[in-house]
């Protein structure tokens, strides 16, 4: 890792030196970490990190995140949710597709039950099964009807896989236009058909953004030589190479992201087949140790839920977390010599599956370290490799319980399957913050998860887009980044 840090460290020395900042009138150069900006269908495409910053900046949903990671206005100028949570009926604003023909209610119904039919390969497929429904009342008025209610789902309407397009072509209605042209792909704001033409101003270029997709390295490399004004898209993955580069602490910015970062217990052969050999290998790992290895500020966290949400309880602590650490880790590797005791023959192997960067490699010397203190014997393996234990990092896309143990449940047995489904076929709210609650309980006795700390995210932010706001969903919106009149 050494070595391959040095010609990073070597060029932001270089280009740190004596660069000026980046003037206020001119485009903002942002870079985006992971995948690529072509658009894709996401109903049909996984979408990395940059596909699914192009598709929010072109093409909206009824709704959009803002700044702060709250709800605005998006294709819908107004809402309401009615009937308990069960429909939610959205007026549509005034808005053109890129040939200059008007967005109808009929659109609208033709792109939101492709991203919801049961073919669909979007991310957030099992949290948009409640919806019954999409129906055009009239050429401006949708109505969504679910099979149960959920007051709660504008965050998952504001999701770029829910963006509104005209296929085949994947045509959106902005709010950003792509321009034609080589290097970072061109986005202007797009005409606003709700203000009379004569209203219109001819967009300010500092209001465009030109945008490419490219590593980490290259990204934090363009930043530190003042090349551009903002990286979007940073985790775990990439935090080390940060801290080669001479950059501001000013200038980087962490998300309070809400999610998933731990490690999902992917079998249940050998060792791993009782809930309390599962329980000592949660015990063992120093997590306070292993985030400092990032950054101090990282806390690390005990429980499958974050906080209450939608459940109709705290989140369940596990038995061991009353315990100080040396108790824990000494009842860790009791657990591991009862067992050896009990299958002489038996393999202390346990493989971890995880990907290729720095950041897991700062992880992976931690995790090993603990694994190996307690008396296993870890291995790491590809990410999409067979293993034992598989990383899940992973930003919550609305605040439910439910999306934390379905996230977290990859090799469940059946009852705990059928304890989150419980909670998906709840009749009344009521019903389903209980049997959210019961899930995250059985969960946490079973041991099928293990959490770790909340995701870890991060920007580069040059200090000229001050409306930039670090938020939960760790998303921010190209359109929220100056302030108005800036």
């Amino acid at each position: 890792m050494l070595r391959a840090a040095m010609p990073l460290a070597l060029a932001l020395a270089f280009f740190a030196s004596g660069c000026d900042r980046r003037p206020d009138d001119v485009a903002v150069v942002a870079s985006a970490i992971g995948g690529d900006t072509k658009l894709a269908d996401p109903a049909r495409s996984e979408l990395g990190f940059a596909t699914r910053l192009m598709l929010d900046s072109t093409a909206q949903g009824l709704v959009r995140f803002d700044a702060s990671g709250g709800i605005e206005p998006g294709l819908a100028e107004r809402w309401i949710v009615i009937d308990g949570g069960r429909s939610y009926i959205f007026r549509l604003r005034s808005a053109e597709w890129p040939d200059g023909k008007q967005v109808t209610a009929a659109d609208v119904v033709s792109s939101l039950k492709r991203a919801i039919d049961t073919r669909s390969r979007i991310a957030i497929a099992p949290f948009v099964a409640v919806i019954d429904e999409v129906v055009e009342m009239t050429p401006q008025i949708v109505e969504v009807r679910l099979k149960r209610p959920r007051p709660d789902l504008l965050k998952l309407f504001a999701q770029p896989e829910l963006a509104i397009l005209r296929r085949p072509a994947l045509a959106g209605t902005g709010p950003f236009r792509v321009e034609s042209g080589t290097g970072p792909v061109l986005l202007r704001p797009g005409f606003d058909p709700s203000r009379a033409r004569e209203e219109a101003e001819e967009p300010d270029p500092a209001d465009n953004v030109r945008l490419r997709s490219e590593r980490a390295a290259k990204a934090i490399v363009r930043f530190a030589a003042r090349e551009s004004d903002l990286v979007l898209g940073g985790s775990y993955r990439d935090w080390p190479l940060l801290a080669h580069a001479e950059i501001a602490p000013a200038n980087i910015r962490i998300d309070p992201a809400a999610g998933l970062f731990g490690l999902a217990i992917v079998s249940r052969d050998g060792f791993l087949a009782k809930a309390e050999n599962r329980a000592a290998i949660a015990m063992a790992i120093d997590r306070a140790a292993l985030t400092a290895l990032f950054r101090p500020e990282w806390q690390p966290v005990e429980t499958l839920l974050p906080a209450r949400l939608d459940s109709a309880g705290d989140p369940a602590i596990p038995e061991w977390a009353a315990l100080p650490l040396d108790a824990r880790k000494t009842t860790a590797r009791n657990r591991v010599a009862a067992w050896r005791a009990l299958n002489p023959e038996g393999s202390l192997a346990i493989r971890v599956a995880l990907p290729h960067n720095p950041g897991a490699t700062l992880l992976w010397s931690r995790i090993a370290r603990d694994l190996i203190d307690m008396g296993l014997r870890p291995a790491q393996v590809d990410e999409d490799a067979d293993a034992d234990l598989r990383l899940i990092d992973a930003v919550a896309p609305y605040d439910s319980g439910r999306w934390y143990l379905v996230t977290a449940c990859r090799l469940c047995p059946a009852p705990l399957k059928e304890a989150i489904e419980a909670a998906r076929d709840a009749p009344t709210l009521t019903d389903r913050s209980q049997r959210i609650a019961d899930a995250d309980m059985a969960l946490t006795t079973d041991a099928a998860y293990i959490p770790i700390a909340q995701p870890l995210r991060w920007s580069l932010v040059a200090l000229r887009l001050r409306a930039f706001q670090p938020n939960a969903r760790a998303w921010h919106p190209l359109t929220h980044l100056r302030e108005t009149g800036q």
